[in-house]
């Protein structure tokens, strides 16, 4: 099976058809749409509240590993909701998004936001624990917080803009 015949499979599938409205079910595309929505929130704002403590600006008086601790965990679910929901979404119209730019900016993103995050707790969150309460935190965790704050924007103005181009 190529590309082009795996995309029709996935367009042609009965929940494609039932998140498209085919089946009379109109309203289950914005139900889903909206718990996306909701969900990259929750992704954006707990990573945001990492990266703003990163940047020394916010929760000034709580190391970063406890709030990372506290946040993650709300992250890794949120994003887990993003995924499914995200994934019936493409499905819906798996040939028109594959194809967007948009969209493929938007994946581009995703995974450049996930190759800093490796590259931090690899690089400068190993070494956490000697500068965990220290402000300004070290300029590769403040780097870290810069470009997680201009992925995850990318993320969403390229998510947001998929919906004008399809």
């Amino acid at each position: 099976m190529n590309l082009e015949e795996l995309l029709e499979h996935i367009q042609r599938s009965g929940l494609a058809a039932a998140v498209r409205g085919d089946s009379g079910l109109g309203w289950l595309f914005p139900e889903i749409e909206t718990a996306h929505v909701l969900a990259l929130a929750l992704v954006f704002g707990s990573i945001f509240m990492v990266d703003l403590r990163l940047l020394g600006v916010t929760s000034r008086d709580s190391p970063v590993s406890r709030l990372s601790a506290e946040c993650l965990p709300y992250t890794w679910i949120a994003f887990m909701c993003a995924v499914i929901s995200g994934s019936l979404l493409f499905a819906s119209r798996a040939h028109t998004y594959f194809y967007n730019l948009q969209f493929q900016l938007k994946f581009v993103c995703m995974a450049l936001a996930g190759l800093n995050m490796a590259v931090f707790h690899c690089g400068a969150y190993r070494h956490v624990l000697e500068w965990d309460t220290r402000l300004p935190p070290p300029l590769a965790a403040r780097l870290a917080g810069v470009l997680s704050i201009a992925l995850w924007t990318a993320v969403i103005f390229f998510g947001r803009w998929i919906g004008f181009k399809t």
